[in-house]
């Protein structure tokens, strides 16, 4: 297998550049006239000044407007990045070393680059602030759910980490805060399929063989609400949020389940009441015990009026 050429370019602001390959064959003339084609979120007059510029680099050097097409050649550039939303809460290090950066990622907070979240994502703001051009996730949490996220600052060492969550290796423990109901029996262990269609934005359960499983437990309860242990033997897309919804008592802040509700992207007054607490597993590279906890806790639990009552009473979740 061939290896991906490396960019020419440094990354910028924490983002790696773009890579585009051009095809084995085509009309084109100059790689100006198939970025024209490609680019289509770009005018013409855009592919041209960012030529002029000079930040569209081949292997050799910048890419000009008559540059010749060349079959299986490749271009790199850095894209120009949305209008963004900040994200009002700091990323909590729990663990730095050679190899490895565990933090404590806030509510609201991407892990990764996509969509509407670019330079407002963990593994962004990481890299900058660190100074750690490489560092790569060894696996993601969803932007709405706090805690625990491992990074791998070498790139020789992150198939190891990720191998580890790719085959379960890792014991995962979440805490969420929903309402307590006497009624129901925990603890109990969950199973269900669950199935998520590209373009659809929510998960549902369906008939048919499990492909999750959540074991619940009710660790104390007061006024009306609980605080739950969740521990989750897979993976599924928001598989915690749907086994605590089906059961009847969805996750404080949960706008997906049991009901979708729009809420605005600069909207951080009830976060989703949910924590990856703890990540625990044996070391691929060391051989040795590894244990992270997180040091957040959940407003609600600790101070539910302020919680429900707005942007007052945020604090640190």
């Amino acid at each position: 297998m061939s290896r991906k050429p490396k960019a020419p370019i440094p990354p910028r602001d924490g983002l790696d550049p773009a890579r585009l390959r051009m095809p084995a064959a085509g009309p084109w003339a100059t790689i100006r006239d198939f970025l024209v084609v490609k680019l289509t979120r770009l005018s013409p007059e855009r592919v041209d000044a960012m030529l002029d510029e000079g930040r569209i680099v081949g292997p050799d050097g910048p890419i000009t407007v008559d540059t010749p097409f060349v079959p299986n050649s490749y271009v790199w550039f850095h894209r120009d990045l949305p209008d963004e939303v900040p994200v009002p809460f700091e990323i909590g290090i729990v663990h730095r070393d050679e190899t490895l950066v565990v933090v404590d990622k806030p509510h609201f907070l991407a892990t990764i680059p996509r969509g509407q979240h670019v330079r407002e994502t963990a593994l962004v703001r990481l890299r900058r602030d660190l100074g750690l051009p490489e560092l790569s996730p060894a696996h993601r949490l969803d932007r709405v759910t706090a805690g625990l996220i491992m990074f791998v600052t070498r790139p020789e060492h992150r198939g190891a980490y990720q191998t580890l969550f790719r085959d379960r290796r890792v014991r995962k423990e979440y805490e969420a805060v929903a309402r307590f109901d006497p009624d129901l029996e925990l603890p109990r262990t969950v199973r269900s399929r669950i199935v998520k269609h590209r373009g659809i934005i929510t998960a549902r359960e369906v008939p048919g063989p499990p492909n999750s499983e959540t074991r619940i437990e009710l660790l104390e309860h007061a006024d009306g609400l609980g605080r739950y242990r969740l521990l989750p033997a897979t993976g599924r897309t928001h598989q915690l949020r749907l086994h605590m919804s089906n059961l009847g008592i969805p996750i404080l802040g949960d706008t997906f389940y049991p009901k979708l509700t729009e809420t605005a992207l600069d909207d951080f007054r009830r976060p989703l009441q949910l924590l990856a607490k703890v990540l625990e597993f044996t070391d691929p590279i060391t051989g040795l015990p590894r244990r992270f906890e997180s040091t957040s806790t959940l407003h609600a639990w600790t101070s539910y009026q302020a919680w429900a009552g707005g942007r007052e009473g945020l604090g640190r979740f």
